[in-house]
């Protein structure tokens, strides 16, 4: 392929919140700063997104939803299940980051191989309502705009996050169009799971290679059955052992194994893959930022 990595970054990922959001920004202004540290990417690689348009975000979400939103008129209630309080800089950022994803995928789309958002995975995202620190569905957004402008017939949603993917399975629960595939620990977050296409439920403590044991005997076969013109990977590292609420017992080495289960599979069959970051929780960040600078890493490879 010999694509140079398409990376979707913007300075404002990082920026503090006002007081009292709880959902840790640290890590998206480590990634970048040590991809770059490691030779990984150069600033060129880095691609700062725009602010979505209101009518590309309403082929997903209602309109009374994101006028809420985008004048910071939730009501508490709302804003408990989501997570944190609302403000203008945070739907600022979410505006962007969803506008970073469909960016990514523009991009694979038209030159093939992967990219990459800095940020992204906002899968708790539903219709009329956020929760789970997500407000809108960055993946749900991205495949939906795509659709609507025919620029695909087919998606394949690979949600490898620990946790189910509700927002994203609701969304399409009934579209033919978009396949979504989720593995996730069983008790875990959400507690009331919706129905995706395929549900792979994992056990607390699940090891390395009973995990890519799982993945590799569904992911090869959904990929030659849907024939997806994209796969959306959200590459969520809280499957580590180190992870405060993943319950998941993998290892550094399992997660990039992990990603390199997926990528190589899109890679070999020359399937466009847009990547999303998705959750970490691991107390310590180098363990956050090492995994998911790992993803990166591994996307670099199967580019060269």
């Amino acid at each position: 392929m010999q694509q140079p990595l398409f990376v979707s970054f913007d300075p404002i990922y990082a920026h503090p919140l006002p007081e009292g959001h709880r959902f840790p920004m640290l890590k998206y202004e480590l990634i970048p700063e040590q991809l770059m540290y490691e030779g990984v990417i150069t600033a060129a690689n880095l691609h700062a997104p725009g602010y979505l348009p209101k009518e590309w975000a309403l082929y997903t979400h209602c309109n009374e939803y994101l006028d809420h939103l985008l004048h910071q008129t939730l009501d508490a209630r709302s804003m408990r299940k989501i997570g944190f309080p609302l403000s203008a800089e945070l739907v600022d950022r979410e505006m962007r980051l969803c506008q970073g994803t469909i960016d990514c995928a523009e991009h694979v789309l038209q030159h093939g191989g992967i990219a990459l958002n800095v940020a992204g995975g906002t899968h708790h995202a539903f219709y009329n309502r956020g929760e789970g620190f997500c407000l809108l569905n960055d993946f749900a957004v991205t495949v939906n705009y795509l659709l609507q402008k025919q620029k695909i017939k087919k998606a394949l949603i690979v949600d490898l996050d620990v946790h189910q993917g509700n927002g994203t399975a609701a969304l399409f629960e009934s579209n033919d169009r978009v396949f979504t595939f989720s593995m996730h620990g069983e008790h875990n977050y959400p507690f009331h799971k919706e129905k995706s296409d395929l549900d792979i439920p994992l056990a607390e403590g699940m090891d390395d290679n009973t995990y890519l044991q799982l993945l590799q005997q569904h992911l090869p076969q959904l990929l030659d059955s849907e024939k997806p013109d994209l796969v959306c990977y959200l590459s969520g590292v809280d499957v580590l052992q180190t992870d405060k609420f993943g319950k998941l017992g993998l290892t550094h080495e399992g997660c990039r194994h992990r990603d390199e289960i997926v990528l190589a599979h899109c890679t070999q069959r020359e399937i466009p893959v847009a990547v999303a970051m998705g959750g970490g929780y691991s107390p310590d960040v180098n363990d956050i930022v090492k995994a998911h600078c790992n993803t990166f890493k591994v996307a670099g490879e199967m580019m060269s």
